[in-house]
C-alpha cells in the first residue's frame, strides 16, 4: 500500500454549495488550489477528490471539489483527513526536507560519531530543532542551521553534523 501523508483535516462543512472548511497541516496553503490527487479518508473508505478552488479564511483553506456541489454531499466528510501521495507532494525547494522524510535519519558528527537517529523536529520562531535519539535513548537538540547541519543524504538515509561548541553541554 502506498505511503500517505495527511495535508489537512476538513473541519465543517462551509455554506450550502459543498464547500468545506479545511484545518491546513501544512505551511503552504496555496498547495490545495487546483489539486488533483487529494486523498480523502473516511476510516471506512479513501476517495480520491480533485479540488475546483482554495480560499484562505483565517486559519483555515475553504475548499470545494469536483462533482460536491451539494452540502449534503460533504457533511459526511467532517472530521476526515486529506492526504497526498509522495509523488503529489510538493516539491522542497534545496535544503527543504520533509520532517515525515527526516524521521529515522542517522546522525553522523563530522568527527565520525555517531549521534543516533532523527526521533522529531520541533518547530521554533527561529529555525527547527531536530531531536536526535542516543542508543542510551537520551535525546540530543541540533539546531537546522547551516553551521550545525552539514549534509541530509536521503539517499543513504544520514544526517552529517557539525557539533558546535556547547552544544551538548
Amino acid at each position: 500500500m502506498e505511503e500517505l501523508y495527511q495535508v489537512g483535516a476538513i473541519t465543517q462543512t462551509h455554506g450550502i454549495k459543498g464547500e468545506v472548511k479545511v484545518f491546513p497541516m501544512t505551511d503552504d496553503v496555496s498547495r490545495f488550489k487546483n489539486m488533483k490527487g487529494l486523498i480523502l479518508d473516511t476510516g471506512k473508505e479513501r476517495i480520491t477528490l480533485e479540488v475546483t478552488s482554495a480560499r484562505p479564511q483565517k486559519n483555515l483553506v475553504i475548499l470545494k471539489f469536483k462533482g460536491y456541489d451539494n452540502i449534503n454531499d460533504v457533511e459526511r466528510f467532517k472530521g476526515c483527513g486529506l492526504y497526498v501521495t509522495k509523488d503529489n507532494r510538493v516539491k522542497c525547494e534545496q535544503d527543504e526536507f520533509f520532517i515525515a522524510d527526516l524521521i529515522g535519519l542517522s546522525v553522523t558528527g563530522d568527527d565520525g560519531i555517531v549521534y543516533g537517529t532523527v526521533c522529531d523536529v520541533i518547530s521554533t520562531g527561529a529555525n527547527d530543532v531536530y531531536v536526535v535519539k542516543t542508543s542510551e535513548d537520551k535525546e540530543l537538540l541540533f539546531p537546522a542551521i547551516k553551521e550545525c547541519i552539514l549534509q541530509v543524504d536521503m539517499e543513504k538515509n544520514e544526517m552529517l553534523v557539525h557539533v558546535m561548541k556547547g552544544l551538548l553541554d
